[in-house]
């Protein structure tokens, strides 16, 4: 088959794999073993080998660089807190201990020699961020869970990948007669360049970016190429000690004061998930079939004693139950997926086993990715049900990040919490917030695009955006801020009020409006005009003898607006131009709407409530009649 036609196809692959994962909510990998095994030893179709030639290992060497690099610069040292010490355990004496139980377990299971049992328990101690992230965002575990297993997958990958080298590093000297000494040599040789170059590379690069010296289009090339440069330059002096170079320079980065990393974030997130989805479907298309179903009931049992003996002692190690209950640790010790730092060792390593004669050597592979497969399978499937089961799992969303807190905000924000949301007005006006902060309210005093902001603002837990302030230019510039956070179906904003403007200069491009809330004449002027003439924001029960068609003639004869429904503790807007049959209130739902006074609607802005999408305002009522009780 045609080259370049591999090439386009390994990309679609990786993409559909990608996408299907998102649908499932599942780690990518699952999708992208399955299409490499098939495109390779079952199909035939692709041959790694054939087609990249000697370029494939340093190729998938640079892409697990930039994969670690990307992983590092979301960690923050701010957010470990009482943390850090279970987590320096963890990579630390737990990884140790993890280490000598699985090279124990290999040994018994398997009958490798020693140092090729040694060798696997080095290389699968990894965890895998490529993985961790999917499954900690389908399973939702607590903060505090969460923290730990982030830095476990980055900062074992690069530990995991040193310890190999010693351990393989130890099999050589042995077989070439060389003292032990040497050993230790070249691993403190790593370890120092390491740190050396990947603090050296990450402050370069970071105080490049505080000066403003790279234009902001370049922020990720120059990042790559800087990446690339580290982590070829530290194992040119050091065997293997780029990994935890670029990993190191990473982190360095990430807590750099004053330094701009959205450019380079957005655009190695992209990068890392081309990269993760082409080195699984080409690492796994060198598999074959027979060996993996040969190692198949080994894997099992190596799968067994990690969940059952290696991480509960290395977790048992780091907490002794102060930092975390015994629910947390728990979960954490259930999750322990393997990912690519181990998926990209092992061919490496067994191609070199094989030329020191050792005879299993060919089994090498195959069995590092059954632990793999199995792992992952396990930690994707069990997570959430044990996490719900512990009670240490995050229900739905509750926060509600509100941008400003004027009149309208600050009464909607009291019905939400009234709902049982937890809202969090942000605003620069401290006048008004002291009102928010009267009712009980949650607020932050500053700008919400601010780098205090930043810091300061935890959003774990946090499901929806609403962009209520009275200042349009402030709504557009938040909601474009924290929309890749929240993602767009959950970020709204008042109408700017620019679809009046007949001149193109004037009005907002549409591709930087975000869902308009409630009508498309519904600005803040016209909201807290409203507010001044009396019209309250109300809660009402929706019934089978109340029913929503009876809500709206009932409270169309003095004029309303629908603002929210809340159903089965889901919180759902009207959105201005939007037909959603979702948002129609039914039986058991409730309504929030700014309900006019006695005294009649507001002239102006259409009064009565609309299908959303539909532009109708309802009949009026004949008649009139007491309004329904409110909650």
């Amino acid at each position: 088959m045609d080259v370049m036609l591999i090439l386009a196809a390994l990309i679609i692959l990786g993409a559909a794999s990608q996408w299907l994962a998102w649908r499932l909510k599942l780690p990518a990998i699952l999708f992208l073993l399955g299409l490499g095994i098939l495109s390779g030893p079952v199909l035939g179709i692709l041959h790694p080998g054939k087609l990249f030639g000697a370029l494939l290992f340093p190729g998938v060497s640079l892409a697990v660089a930039v994969i670690l690099f990307e992983g590092a610069l979301n960690l923050k040292l701010k957010e470990l807190g009482k943390l850090g010490r279970v987590v320096r355990r963890i990579v630390g004496l737990g990884a140790i201990s993890s280490w000598l139980i699985l090279a124990v377990a290999t040994h018994w299971i398997t009958g490798f020699r020693w140092p090729m049992s040694v060798l696997f328990g080095a290389v699968i101690v990894v965890s895998g961020p490529t993985v961790i992230g999917p499954i900690l965002r389908a399973a939702r575990p607590n903060e505090r869970i969460r923290n730990v297993l982030q830095w476990e997958g980055i900062l074992l990958d690069p530990i995991g990948a040193l310890l190999s080298v010693l351990v393989f590093e130890g099999i050589v000297s042995r077989h070439g007669g060389s003292a032990l000494s040497s050993t230790v040599e070249i691993f403190l040789r790593a370890i120092a360049t390491g740190f050396v170059t990947g603090f050296t590379g990450g402050y370069g690069l970071g105080w490049l970016l505080r000066k403003r010296a790279i234009p902001d289009y370049l922020h990720g090339v120059v990042a790559l190429g800087t990446v690339f440069m580290v982590f070829a330059a530290a194992n040119s002096v050091a065997v293997d000690s780029g990994l935890l170079a670029v990993t190191l320079m990473g982190i360095w980065l990430a807590n750099m004061q004053d330094v701009p990393l959205d450019n380079i974030l957005n655009f190695k997130e992209s990068l890392s998930i081309l990269l993760i989805s082409l080195l699984f479907l080409l690492l796994a298309a060198r598999l074959q079939l027979e060996a993996l179903e040969e190692v198949l009931p080994w894997g099992l049992a190596i799968f067994l004693a990690i969940q059952l003996v290696a991480q509960p002692v290395k977790v048992l190690l780091a907490s002794d139950g102060r930092e975390m209950n015994w629910r947390e640790r728990f979960l954490t010790a259930w999750v322990a997926p393997r990912g690519i730092v181990a998926a990209a060792g092992a061919p490496i390593y067994a191609i070199q086993l094989e030329a020191h004669g050792y005879p299993q050597a060919s089994l090498f592979v195959p069995l590092t990715f059954a632990v793999i497969l199995l792992t992952v399978l396990s930690a994707s499937f069990s997570t959430r049900p044990l996490a719900l089961l512990l009670g240490v799992a995050e229900t739905s969303p509750r926060g509600v990040l509100i941008i400003g807190a004027n009149p309208f905000a600050i009464a909607v924000a009291d019905k939400l919490q009234k709902w049982g949301f937890h809202p969090l007005l942000i605003n620069d006006d401290f006048r008004q917030l002291q009102q928010a902060r009267m009712l009980g309210i949650r607020t932050f005093f500053g700008s919400p695009v601010s780098e205090a902001a930043d810091r300061k603002l935890g959003l774990d837990g946090f499901g929806y955006l609403l962009a209520l302030s009275s200042d349009p230019a402030r709504n557009l510039i938040a909601t474009l801020r924290y929309a890749p956070e929240f993602g767009y179906r959950a970020v709204y904003t008042l109408s700017d009020g620019s679809h009046r403007e007949k001149s193109a200069r004037l009005r907002i491009a549409r591709r930087h409006r975000q869902n308009s809330l409630f009508s498309a004449g519904a600005t803040a002027a016209e909201l807290l005009a409203r507010i001044d003439k009396g019209w309250t924001v109300k809660i009402t029960s929706i019934t089978p003898q109340f029913t929503w068609e009876d809500y709206r003639r009932q409270f169309s004869g003095t004029g309303f607006l629908p603002l929210f429904v809340l159903r089965e503790e889901k919180l759902l807007a009207f959105v201005s131009g939007i037909q959603a049959e979702e948002t129609i209130p039914v039986p058991g739902d409730k309504v929030m709407s700014l309900v006019a006074a006695r005294g009649g609607p507001l002239p102006g802005m259409h009064h009565g409530t609309m299908h959303p999408g539909d532009g109708q305002s309802p009949p009026h009522a004949e008649g009139g009649s007491d309004l329904p009780p409110c909650l």
